[in-house]
């Protein structure tokens, strides 16, 4: 037995033993490190906590506001309306005000409900809803306290419905006439001014449309429409912005159209431009256009060979006609 222990022992002894690790050390941190991380844990604790609380706060409003909307209670429903109303929150006030125009319909708050509720839409900018809304409101009341200023409302949102003059005007002759009957109704109202402004604008919109469809076909050098189309904007709006362009046009397409027609058919057609140069001269004898026109009116007589007295500044004009006119035109 002795010799089986002596014999283990040196055997063991004999054996290489593997070395020991040393136990892993966290890395050492300076001063203060730990303080700004436990510092940034935490506000970013606080701010994960706001915002789970102010979401928590707008549900329970939503919840409280859709609960209020959904009740019968007129006071408590009234009175929130207006309460948003005056802290600027137009679509709640305008959907509580909706809801109760079907509670308070023919009672005393009656012509109050509709208005806001007209009034809260064009606050909150959707004119289309508060243009029916305030139209709805004054054929209901028509003597309410709140017409006049409904009526102008209704003005105003039509006015914005309006679109450019390329467009379709269809609601522009729908301002107008709103514009006209509140001015007849209202002739001293503190909006009189404002409505005429508008009404000028849309006029003005209508006479840039009627000129430029009619200029259209003389840019496609359709002369004889283009004349018909001109005549046309005399004939049916004499006061047109562009009068000065249009009687311009008026004599520039009969001259074209003289100027391109047959042998056979120029004289009477250039007899045409000279009744509409003589119209256009009567007029506006001072116009920048006259030398233009003056030089074709000395070619159309020349034309139809009753040209007299010409003299060397005639022929100047003629040789040099293109010339002048595209400095004219550009001027």
């Amino acid at each position: 037995p002795a010799q089986g222990v002596g014999a283990l022992s040196e055997h063991l002894s004999d054996r290489v033993l593997p070395p020991r690790h040393p136990a892993v050390r966290q890395p050492s941190m300076p001063n203060g490190t730990w303080q700004r991380y436990n510092k940034d844990i935490m506000r970013i604790v606080k701010t994960f906590l706001t915002i789970i609380v102010a979401s928590a706060g707008i549900v329970a409003c939503s919840s409280k506001f859709d609960t209020l909307l959904m009740s019968n209670d007129v006071d408590a429903k009234y009175t929130a309306a207006f309460d948003y109303f005056n802290r600027g929150k137009f679509g709640k006030a305008a959907s509580l005000f909706e809801s109760l125009s079907v509670l308070t319909s023919g009672t005393e708050r009656d012509d109050s409900v509709q208005y806001y509720w007209g009034l809260s839409n064009y606050k909150a900018k959707d004119y289309y809803t508060a243009e029916a809304n305030l139209a709805k409101f004054v054929s209901n009341f028509p003597r309410s306290v709140f017409t006049e200023e409904a009526r102008y409302l209704r003005v105003d949102c039509l006015f914005r419905s309006t679109l450019r003059y390329e467009l379709d005007q269809v609601p522009t002759y729908t301002a107008l006439s709103a514009i006209e009957e509140f001015l007849r109704d209202y002739p001293k109202s503190d909006w009189a001014a404002d409505c005429l402004v508008k009404s000028k604008v849309l006029n003005d919109r209508l006479d840039k449309k009627a000129f430029e469809n009619a200029r259209l076909y003389y840019k496609m050098e359709d002369y004889k429409a283009s004349r018909v189309a001109f005549k046309n904007i005399v004939k049916t709006d004499p006061d047109n912005i562009y009068r000065e362009d249009v009687l311009y046009y008026i004599a520039m397409s009969s001259y074209k159209y003289a100027k391109n027609s047959v042998p056979e058919k120029q004289k009477e057609r250039y007899m045409e431009f000279m009744d509409d140069y003589l119209n256009f001269i009567g007029e506006l004898p001072d116009s920048p256009y006259c030398k233009e026109l003056n030089a074709m009116y000395l070619r159309a007589q020349r034309a139809i060979g009753k040209a007299v007295g010409e003299s060397d500044t005639d022929h100047m004009k003629e040789r040099d006609f293109e010339k002048e006119r595209k400095a004219i035109l550009k001027k």
